[in-house]
């Protein structure tokens, strides 16, 4: 599995022959003006919730993958279903096999409405289980009990990816407990530095989660890993 950060919670994955991206929000991040959205491939679009910050570049990417499926709830989907983009609705516990392994859309606890105003649904957050690998994608979310479920209904995770940026969501304090929570020591921050209320203090953070034991993973914007 290639892991690509993109930014702010803009995350490209690579598992086998399927490429997926999560959350796009590439265009209007000035972070990120040296991706090109009009060259990213991909084969299914995970959006988490409705935010600008997490939809604003799906239509430019659909309409470069036209055979791309967008995943998220079912207000989501429905909504993009308008714009003549294919999709798949979940909901909270649900689960779905894929070509890439199974999907299953869990809880988060944050706001969701869409860019022009209509109600986005409840957020929610992903954890992916593949034949080698598993991992947990958040989603914009507080730290909430119900992350406890997660190893419950998933193979043990090799890596959680986690916003850390605090203000809009949980900070790299409750973000360490969450991988207590998730039974995860590997964690991959998001959701920092793109706007000023969630600037991070990155050297911290860091050590932080090092004196919990726990590696904190920061890439730079473009950077990928091998899980």
């Amino acid at each position: 599995m290639k892991i690509t950060f993109l930014g702010h919670a803009t995350i490209h994955l690579e598992i086998g022959d399927s490429k997926i991206i999560i959350d796009p929000f590439i265009s209007g991040n000035e972070l990120a003006s040296h991706i090109d959205v009009n060259t990213i491939a991909v084969d299914y679009i995970l959006l988490t919730h409705g935010h600008q910050d997490h939809v604003l570049d799906v239509e430019t990417i659909a309409k470069n993958n036209p055979d791309a499926l967008l995943i998220s709830n079912y207000e989501i989907v429905q909504w993009f279903a308008e714009k003549g983009i294919n999709g798949h609705p979940m909901n909270h516990g649900g689960k779905h096999r894929l070509e890439f392994g199974t999907l299953k859309y869990v809880n988060a606890i944050h706001s969701s409405v869409l860019p022009d105003g209509t109600y986005g649904g409840n957020p929610g957050g992903f954890v992916i289980n593949t034949s080698s690998k598993n991992i947990y994608i958040a989603g914009d979310t507080a730290l909430t009990m119900d992350m406890k479920l997660v190893p419950l209904g998933s193979p043990p995770l090799d890596m959680c990816i986690l916003p850390i940026g605090d203000n809009f969501t949980m900070g790299y304090e409750d973000a360490a407990i969450a991988s207590d929570f998730v039974q995860c020591n590997t964690v991959m921050g998001c959701h920092y530095d793109t706007f000023p209320p969630i600037t991070l203090d990155m050297e911290a953070a860091v050590s932080h989660f090092k004196s919990k034991g726990k590696e904190l993973l920061l890439l730079e914007i473009g950077e990928s890993i091998d899980l």
